[in-house]
């Protein structure tokens, strides 16, 4: 195991009015005030889940189509959450295109700033569906909006480079939740874009109008991190790891930075042995491995003891910022990025629960 400090600088079901009023209503909803969608309390008393399946390496190339997942894989994405969509049709998607092409094109007409350098001011949408993520009968298909558009001085046969990426997911969502929402309503929590901010408020912008939904940052908090961590460290027992390594901050004057870097097989034993106490009780009803969250925080008081013995430092006393492996990476202000799309499903599902217990309904 590894370790390293660095200083840091300072640092019922819902009737549809008029457009103006069912918007109005989803803003209302942002900040907790009563709307349509308030009827549905499903997810108002829930909270993370404690115990969930151990990840198991999938190929799920055999269900999604290569070129797919090539976008989703080692590319880190911004999360945010999204409220549900009303009249969102997954058969309308050229329509979609259009209509947000045109509307990307009368905002930049208004003078709004589209930060793209070096690019033409025409831009070309396109939205698809990506077959093959969603997990139960429940869940919607994931669907991939992509904003094209060509360098300033290109040649007239030049293609398009795609300057913006987004996808709305609902993989594994919880059926309690998705089952109890009105029909015209559909539920694509989980948000992940790539690109310019000023693009990505476009299109939120776009979204929002058009399907009364309403968007909010999914920051990746410390219990979720947590589970990252354990999470990938057990799938070192299928897949090699190399290494957990985890970014601390400690609240002195000025902040200090804290690096810990542990080696896989390190990892791996410390693991087992926390859950060897707990073995017999984290099989599921089907036989199925569980890990339970309270293994979760033996496992990281285990490694922060660890490095106390040798550093003096007591990390407890500060945030977890991030936590990566050979797998992907994650960090708290909600950037993730997935390394291997064996495992992206079991991820996108822990994603999917934070997004859902995010949306203010």
């Amino acid at each position: 195991m590894e370790g390293s400090r660095e200083r840091t600088p300072h640092s019922g079901g819902v009737k549809r009015r008029s457009k103006s009023q069912s918007y109005r209503r989803s803003i209302r909803t942002c900040f907790g005030v009563a709307s349509g969608l308030s009827l549905t309390p499903a997810l108002t008393a829930r909270r993370m889940n404690i115990c969930r399946k151990a990840p198991k390496s999938q190929n799920i190339t055999e269900k999604v189509k290569p070129e797919h997942l090539a976008l989703l894989v080692k590319t880190e994405w911004q999360l945010s959450y999204v409220t549900p969509l009303y009249q969102f049709r997954h058969t309308q998607l050229k329509t979609y295109a259009r209509q947000l092409s045109a509307f990307i094109a009368a905002e930049k007409q208004q003078g709004l700033a589209v930060e793209v350098g070096g690019l033409q001011n025409t831009f070309k949408v396109s939205f698809s569906v990506l077959q093959g993520l969603a997990e139960t009968n429940d869940d919607p298909e994931t669907v991939l909006i992509q904003v094209q558009s060509k360098p300033m001085f290109a040649r007239q046969e030049d293609p398009p480079k795609t300057v913006w990426s987004g996808w709305l997911s609902c993989i594994n969502g919880n059926p309690e939740y998705l089952q109890s929402l009105p029909k015209d309503f559909t539920c694509l929590p989980l948000f992940c874009s790539k690109g310019a901010e000023g693009l990505s408020s476009l299109v939120k912008s776009w979204l929002q109008r058009t399907f009364d939904c309403c968007f909010g940052p999914l920051d990746i908090n410390q219990t979720t991190l947590q589970w990252l961590a354990a999470l990938w460290t057990n799938c070192h027992m299928e897949t090699n790891i190399q290494k957990l390594k985890m970014i601390w901050t400690l609240p002195v004057v000025p902040p200090l930075q804290v690096t810990y870097t542990v080696d896989s097989d390190d990892a791996l034993e410390l693991w087992r042995s926390t859950r060897e106490s707990s073995a017999e009780k984290s099989r599921g009803a089907e036989d199925e491995v569980c890990i339970d969250f309270s293994e979760v925080t033996r496992f990281m008081q285990g490694l922060m003891s660890h490095f106390y013995r040798h550093f003096r430092v007591d990390l407890s006393a500060g945030e977890l910022n991030q936590v990566s492996s050979a797998l992907g990476s994650a960090k708290l202000n909600g950037k993730i990025k997935i390394s291997s799309s064996r495992y992206l499903i079991s991820i996108f599902s822990l994603l999917t629960e934070c997004a859902l217990l995010k949306m203010p309904i």
